[in-house]
């Protein structure tokens, strides 16, 4: 397609302000950054995707371009990763799915689920432009988090990384991509038997399962993405075009993923209270993690609300113990 011309418009584009993103630009491979950095608790909140979506937006619609330095550069890669310390990110936001549940506004949960497969839908297309997106897992990847992760051409994760679906504990099933991605990587039977059994994994596990493409040390995360663009960039044009192939290929529909969001919020909607019980000890655990983010004043009190109305009782759960 042809490039866009007007940097004034690209420009006021790229000017909104993140509360929950932080961006910038390496011009010498031409690699855009976003790193998440969500409110309170470590998960998709609709602040956090909706600056995703916004920042991704403007990247589609001006053809992969972004203002530097008063001109305009073409990205060529596109790296997703997290500001905070050993979590990428937990997933969906537990609390806004029991409010809705329990006040039965599937409309509510319908916006969401949308929210999250317009997400995923534009980076699994590559935003439609001559892209390589990385997923730089440098911490849990947890259910939303794991698929939007499996939602990259290339998974980087660092050793002690640890990631899975665990909603099968809670009586759901991950609804956001996971049974597409996993579906068309390993099979539909093997994907069943990952959504199924709620296990997590370790990052090596899922290197083996061919899930993850670079395993990297601890702490050598970032390290990795530079030695895979810098191994890579000479023939950059020819794996793009492989990945557009792959699309071809095996395409993951945007109908495909809203109908199972679709069937998502359906399941979600008849959650009974045990189910209910459940869920609220993972968000509890979600809330735990906070300690890991700067809380601002404002924040603050939101998160303690949350915690005094949760579950205190502990779920087990593979290596984790969610309370």
């Amino acid at each position: 397609m042809n490039a866009p011309v007007d940097l004034r418009a690209i420009q006021a584009a790229f000017d909104r302000k993140y509360e929950q993103l932080e961006i910038r630009f390496d011009p010498e491979y031409a690699v855009a950054w976003s790193y998440m950095k969500p409110i309170g608790a470590p998960c998709f909140n609709v602040g956090l995707l909706k600056d995703l979506r916004a920042h991704d937006q403007a990247l589609e619609i001006n053809g992969g371009y972004v203002p530097f330095d008063g001109e305009l550069r073409q990205v060529h890669y596109h790296v997703l990763a997290s500001k905070i310390e050993g979590i990428f990110n937990l997933g969906g936001d537990l609390a806004l799915f029991m409010s809705w549940i329990k006040s039965h506004d599937r409309p509510a949960l319908f916006d969401y689920a949308k929210l999250c497969i317009d997400d995923i839908s534009a980076r699994i297309n590559n935003y439609n432009v001559p892209i390589t997106t990385i997923s730089l897992v440098q911490g849990d990847a947890l259910g939303g988090g794991f698929e939007t992760a499996l939602s990259s051409n290339v998974v980087i994760a660092e050793r002690g990384a640890k990631m899975g679906l665990p909603e099968i504990l809670f009586n759901l099933f991950p609804g956001m991509g996971a049974y597409s991605l996993l579906g068309r990587r390993l099979g539909m039977k093997r994907a069943e038997e990952m959504i199924l059994s709620g296990r997590i994994y370790q990052a090596a596990e899922l290197h083996e399962m061919e899930l993850v493409d670079v395993l990297a040390e601890d702490g050598e995360g970032e390290r990795a993405v530079w030695d895979f663009i810098k191994s890579n960039d000479k023939k950059r044009n020819g794996m793009q075009a492989v990945f557009r192939a792959r699309r071809q290929f095996s395409p993951i529909s945007y109908e495909e993923l809203i109908n199972i969001a679709n069937i998502w919020v359906d399941a979600a909607m008849r959650l009974e209270e045990r189910d209910l019980k459940l869920m609220n000890r993972l968000m509890r655990s979600q809330l735990k993690r906070v300690n890991a983010v700067e809380q601002t004043e404002e924040v603050r009190p939101q998160v303690k609300r949350i915690r005094d109305e949760a579950y205190v009782e502990p779920l087990h759960v593979g290596q984790f113990a969610f309370a």
